[in-house]
């Protein structure tokens, strides 16, 4: 396995490797997609994850399970923000190992949600990758806020709590009872 903290291999004359090649080219396009989610845009952010199972999401809200529950939520929260001026991600550490990789980090965003600009706010955040068909798709995200002793505090978390309530006329419990 392949793992890395912030500063790695890239630029020093050294080989490219595995891992690089995978930060170069996953990261830029999720940052993309973070910054799309948060204008309302779901599209980008989609096209990162896989649509084959298992496939799980741990919000600091919700928990998901399977790529329908997974892409129906992703459609109701773009469709809570707006006007993202800013988005960042801080890499903590990454590894790559075989078709599996991970990445660890920060995720510092300033949107508007339900028309109502936010306080800044971070979320730590950790993503699961698996290489598909040559590309590199996300098959699991956990997302919280840090404890207020590691980061700064937010009031998003209550909100997100309320923005993730099911409305019935956007989602529905699946066939198999799985929440």
């Amino acid at each position: 396995m392949t793992v890395r903290e912030p500063g790695g291999n890239a630029g020093r004359g050294e080989p490219v490797t595995e891992l690089d090649d995978f930060l170069t080219t996953t990261l830029a396009r999720q940052v993309e997609a973070e910054e799309a989610i948060h204008n309302g845009d779901p599209a980008p952010r989609l096209a990162m994850w896989s649509t084959q199972d298992p496939l799980t999401l741990f919000g600091a809200a919700i928990s998901k399970n399977g790529p329908e529950e997974v892409r129906r939520f992703f459609g109701l929260l773009a469709s809570r923000f707006s006007d993202c001026t800013a988005y960042r991600f801080e890499l903590v550490a990454a590894g790559v190992s075989g078709d599996l990789a991970y990445t660890v980090g920060y995720e510092h965003t300033s949107v508007t949600m339900d028309g109502v600009p936010a306080k800044p706010y971070t979320l730590r955040v950790t993503h699961v990758y698996r290489r598909e068909d040559g590309e590199w798709r996300i098959v699991h995200r956990h997302g919280d806020s840090p404890p207020v002793d590691q980061g700064p505090p937010n009031d998003l978390a209550p909100r997100l709590a309320e923005a993730v309530q099911p409305r019935t006329s956007v989602w529905t419990p699946t066939a198999t009872g799985r929440a």
